[in-house]
C-alpha cells in the first residue's frame, strides 16, 4: 500500500478499511462526563472495525500529578502499553478520527508521528464517513507488538521554555476559541486569558466550517503566514492543555511550514502557578 500522506479521504478509508495494516482509532474526549460519557458517544456510532481511544484514560497520564497541566503526555511505556493492548502495532497505519472535526484525535496523531509511526487524520472525522456506522463497544482486536519510544526531543517544551521564547520574540500560537484567548469566558479553567505576547490561532479556523474538512495546503500557508509562520520550526503551539493544540500542529504541517512546538501543559499548566502574568483582549495582530 503506498504512503497516503498525513490526511485521507473518507473515500480512501472505504477502499481500505479491510485492509490488514490499516486500524482506524475513534478518538472520544467528553469535558463533562469523563470516560464513561466519551465511552457512550463512541458506542452510538463509529466507523466499522474501529478501536475507542479516550483522552483522559488513554493518551493522557495524570493531571498535575505526572506532568504538567490537566493532560500531560503519559510515559512513552504507558502509550505503549495502551496501544499495543487496543491491538495497534508498530507497523501499522493508524487513521485517527473524531466527532470533532480532528480537534482530539490531532492529538494522537502527534503522539503517533512524533515517534515515527504511520499515522493520519480522517479529513472531517466520522460526521464525513458515508457508509455505515457500527453502535455498540468496538472492535476487539489481538493485541499487537507497540514498541515504546521516547517523545521527540526538542519539540515539546514547558512554561520556562515558553517564557524565554517570548523574551526572545519567538512567536506562540493560542489555539482556542478566539473567546477563550480574549478572556471572555473560560468554562474550565479558574482564569481567565491568554499567555502575554500569544497570538490568537482557533484551530477551528483550520477547517471548512462547513464540512469539517482541513483547508488546502496553499490557504493553510496563507492562514499561518498572516500569524507570522514562515517555518514553523520558530513556533510554539499551545491551548488549554495540550490537546486542540494537535490541530494546529498537523495543519502547520499539512501546509508544508514543519513541525512546531509543543506547549505541554498550556494553558492549564501556566495559570496553575499564579504568579505567571495574564493578559486578556483582542489578538493585537
Amino acid at each position: 500500500m503506498n504512503d497516503p500522506g498525513i490526511l485521507v479521504a473518507p473515500e480512501w478509508l472505504a477502499e481500505h478499511l479491510d485492509d490488514p495494516d490499516v486500524v482506524v482509532a475513534d478518538v472520544r474526549w467528553s469535558p463533562v462526563g469523563g470516560t464513561p460519557a466519551a465511552e457512550a458517544a463512541f458506542a452510538q456510532g463509529h466507523i466499522p472495525g474501529a478501536v475507542f481511544l479516550d483522552v483522559d484514560r488513554d493518551l493522557a497520564a495524570r493531571a498535575f500529578v505526572d506532568g504538567p497541566g490537566r493532560h500531560p503526555l503519559p510515559t512513552p511505556g504507558a502509550f505503549a502499553a495502551t496501544l499495543g493492548a487496543a491491538g495497534i502495532g508498530d507497523g501499522d497505519l493508524v487513521v485517527c478520527s473524531d466527532d470533532v472535526r480532528g480537534s482530539v484525535a490531532g492529538r494522537l496523531w502527534w503522539m503517533l508521528d512524533g515517534t515515527g509511526r504511520r499515522a493520519a487524520l480522517l479529513d472531517g472525522g466520522v460526521p464525513a464517513w458515508t457508509g455505515p456506522l457500527e453502535t455498540g463497544p468496538g472492535a476487539r482486536r489481538t493485541p499487537a507488538a507497540f514498541e515504546a519510544r521516547p517523545w521527540p526531543p526538542g519539540r515539546v517544551v514547558d512554561a520556562h521554555d515558553v517564557a524565554r521564547a517570548l523574551e526572545s520574540g519567538i512567536l506562540v500560537l493560542d489555539a482556542r476559541a478566539a473567546e477563550r484567548y480574549r478572556g471572555d469566558v473560560e468554562p474550565i479553567h479558574p482564569v481567565a486569558g491568554h499567555i502575554p505576547g500569544a497570538r490568537s490561532a482557533p484551530w477551528d479556523r483550520n477547517v471548512n466550517p462547513d464540512t469539517g474538512r482541513f483547508l488546502d495546503p496553499e490557504s493553510l500557508r496563507s492562514l499561518y503566514g498572516r500569524l507570522g509562520v514562515r517555518d514553523a520550526a520558530g513556533a510554539i503551539a499551545a491551548c488549554g492543555s495540550g490537546v486542540t493544540t494537535c490541530h494546529d500542529l498537523f495543519a502547520m504541517r499539512l501546509a508544508g511550514l514543519g513541525d512546531a512546538h509543543l506547549y505541554q501543559g498550556s494553558w492549564s499548566d501556566w495559570v496553575h502557578d499564579r504568579s505567571r502574568p495574564v493578559a486578556t483582549g483582542p489578538d493585537p495582530g
